[in-house]
């Protein structure tokens, strides 16, 4: 049985680059979290992505069962797409190529009720000594939990 869900959205008319700016606000966030986010955000690209990330909980909640307080996005990423051209009519019979670039999102959510997440409440750093490289082992925090004080208990 997968432990993954992922929901693909393809040709999606705006620039990779604006796509990122957005996905990189969410990678590795709750999805209740990742809604929330996404709703505040002034980008036109969090409408699309939004709907990509309620599509993954919905395929979730179907295919695998998972309640969608488990889940978490464990990958998230953008893809160009193809270019399409168009012709814009310009001055004096003449046309000018206008290039509307396209992407592709991927969301991929993990329910860490059945992975086995360990829950050390911050991103731990790990050096291996052959490698000049810093290994990242990443866990998740849950924010609304209420051990440790909590985020909303802070005055």
């Amino acid at each position: 049985m997968t432990r993954e869900v992922y929901a693909l959205g393809q040709h999606i008319s705006m620039s990779a680059h604006k796509a990122r700016r957005v996905i990189d606000q969410i990678r590795g966030r709750s999805y209740e979290e990742t809604l929330m986010i996404l709703e505040l955000m002034p980008y036109r690209a969090c409408y699309p992505i939004f709907k990509l990330v309620y599509s993954a909980a919905a395929n979730a909640s179907i295919n695998m069962g998972s309640n969608e307080a488990n889940l978490v996005i464990s990958k998230a990423e953008v893809n160009q797409g193809t270019i399409v051209k168009r012709l814009k009519p310009r001055a004096r019979g003449r046309s000018f190529a206008i290039q509307k670039p396209t992407c592709h999102i991927t969301i991929v959510m993990k329910d860490i009720s059945l992975s086995g997440y360990i829950d050390t409440d911050s991103i731990t750093w790990s050096q291996n000594p052959k490698r000049k490289k810093k290994d990242t082992t990443m866990s998740y925090y849950n924010m609304y939990s209420n051990s440790n004080g909590g985020t909303w208990d802070k005055k």
